[in-house]
């Protein structure tokens, strides 16, 4: 089982949405730290190693590195916000 390991502005937007959605998205998170290869994950594109996950309306992109799980952006699916913020700090 991997650790999570939350970036600020993942915490952040976690702790911004109404507790339906936040259950939602901590139960994604739950089981990709469990399988993170039994889920319908896609590589972006321009970001080594970076994986995007679904989660209803969200989108959370996160790195397995080792055995942490690393959320590095949480987002709505149909706002570019959550690219905007790769591009600012988590381009690697």
């Amino acid at each position: 089982m991997l650790a999570i390991d939350l970036s600020r502005h993942a915490a952040g937007f976690l702790e911004s949405l109404p507790a339906k959605q936040a259950r939602q998205i901590a139960e994604k998170l739950q089981s990709l730290t469990i399988a993170p290869q039994a889920l319908p994950t896609e590589a972006l594109k321009g970001y080594s190693s970076m994986r995007r996950l679904r989660a209803g309306e969200y989108r959370i992109i996160y790195v397995v590195d080792g055995q942490i799980l690393q959320v590095r952006v949480i987002g709505k699916r149909n706002d570019d916000e959550i690219y905007k913020a790769l591009e600012r700090g988590f381009k690697k």
